[in-house]
């Protein structure tokens, strides 16, 4: 939806990458005014990006968030994971708009999004969506929850008519995201994560439920074949449902190749992501990049591009017949799943787990361990619960750090086996992000390649 902001007062909330870029892009538009607003100083966020953003005409107001600031506004822009304000609240129910930073951004847009939310998979899904849509020819954004805001989109080729916006797209920002035209809406998967927030299951579901409810009979809602839950999910927007996987996916596995309704095939040999779980992600893409009018040849040259994103099943090294994989962005138990599953069959893994806990069970890791596992160790916050309900499957070790955990991992690990990082669990209790600590895991094992190796007694 088409909108204007000229002469109009704009608060952000959130002093992240998107809430920079969403008031960057209201005074770019023509706000008469824009205030950020952030719990944090200007000690905690940094000087220098404060005096930035003031240099720009923001005005910052930093150390929490004044209601009556709020009051004042015609727009609220909510950074994604910005918790419940009652000031926000109060502001709403007086009549300002409050949005995501994906909605206020589409605003400004004229291009046709692909859009992809799930609780794993979602951003390989979308770089390689990316890749096949671009080889298509088309003037291509991929960005949202996964590197670029959206916002940063808005004067590109992109965002123009005959542009494609491939956005990933997390629960947060679908909460305040209402109109945004989503030409293909992709779910992939919902188990239960950010419980802490949301409480239930169902509400998570919810939220990422939302990325149907704007779209129209001309648009397509893309889920897995094989899961009811989803396909119900999706059936409750406007848009026709299309499937991938199982036996009768518009998208689907034949023998040794994906194949797709239109007639194509293309060899599983294209693809150099690794794990049957990225079999099912290429699907998704492949149907995705098909539904917006990318053609075989660009999607046979999206797949061999491909070659995965860092800390997602990431290959580190190889000493002594062992393998180690760093995949720091399995951030729930489902995603450790994941990870376990797509290890070779035939492999042993020590898996190296833990961190912040989210909330949920762990056991859904247990028959995988039981059938694979070698050893566990642990580093982190949620050590002893995790013990606690993986001890009786495992040898269990518990490490100081991520460079003690590798260490020690190393030395549990014997000839063929896997050294895995799927944590299962946040990474905000020992590093700033998923990434560092996946970086931390990759410095360790190289290393320590290469060096004497203390074989554990197991």
């Amino acid at each position: 939806m088409q909108r204007s902001i000229d002469g109009k007062r704009v608060a952000v909330i959130g002093f992240g990458r998107s809430g920079a870029a969403a008031a960057k892009l209201a005074m770019k538009m023509g706000a008469r005014e824009v205030v950020m607003q952030d719990k944090r100083d200007a000690v905690e966020l940094g000087d220098d990006k404060v005096l930035e953003l003031a240099r720009d005409g923001i005005r910052p107001e930093l150390g929490g968030h004044k209601a009556q600031t709020l009051l004042e506004s015609d727009v609220i822009v909510l950074s994604p994971g910005v918790p419940k304000l009652e000031a926000v609240d109060a502001a709403e129910k007086a009549g300002v708009d409050v949005v995501s930073e994906i909605e206020f951004a589409s605003w400004f847009i004229k291009g046709e999004y692909i859009a992809v939310t799930g609780t794993n998979g979602k951003s390989t899904v979308t770089t390689l969506i990316g890749e096949i849509v671009k080889a298509s020819g088309v003037p291509t954004f991929v960005g949202g929850n996964l590197g670029m805001p959206l916002s940063e989109a808005v004067g590109t080729p992109a965002a123009e008519d005959g542009g494609a916006l491939v956005v990933e797209l997390s629960s947060y920002q679908l909460e305040r995201t209402k109109t945004v035209p989503f030409r293909v809406a992709v779910l992939l998967n919902v188990t239960p994560d950010h419980l802490d927030r949301y409480g239930t299951l169902a509400a998570y579901a919810s939220a990422k439920q939302r990325i149907f409810l704007s779209q129209t009979s001309r648009d397509f809602a893309v889920v897995p074949a094989t899961d009811p839950a989803m396909v119900a999910m999706a059936s409750a927007g406007g848009a026709p449902v299309q499937t991938y996987g199982g036996p009768q996916g518009d998208v689907r596995v034949d023998g040794d190749s994906i194949v797709d309704r239109w007639g194509a095939r293309y060899p599983r040999s294209l693809l150099k992501i690794r794990g049957s779980h990225n079999v099912e992600n290429a699907m998704a893409a492949v149907l995705a990049a098909r539904l917006l009018g990318a053609g075989e040849s660009a999607v046979r040259e999206g797949l061999e591009k491909f070659e995965g994103l860092p800390h997602r099943m990431q290959f580190v090294a190889e000493e002594d017949g062992i393998s180690y994989f760093n995949d720091s962005k399995a951030t729930n138990v489902a995603a450790a799943v994941k990870a376990l599953e797509g290890v070779e069959p035939g492999r042993r893994v020590v898996l190296v787990a833990g961190g912040r806990d989210k909330g949920g069970s762990y056991g859904p890791m247990r028959p995988l361990l039981e059938k694979k596992g070698r050893a566990l160790v642990l580093v982190g916050e949620a050590t002893e619960l995790m013990k606690a309900q993986l001890e009786d499957l495992v040898p269990v070790r518990h490490a100081d750090d991520m460079f003690d955990a590798v260490r020690i991992a190393r030395g549990c690990a014997r000839k063929g086996d896997v050294v895995l990082l799927a944590p299962a669990c946040s990474s905000l209790d020992m590093f700033e992000n998923y990434e560092e600590r996946g970086r931390v895991f990759s410095a360790a094992v190289k290393a320590l390649v290469g060096t004497s190796r203390q074989e554990e007694d197991l």
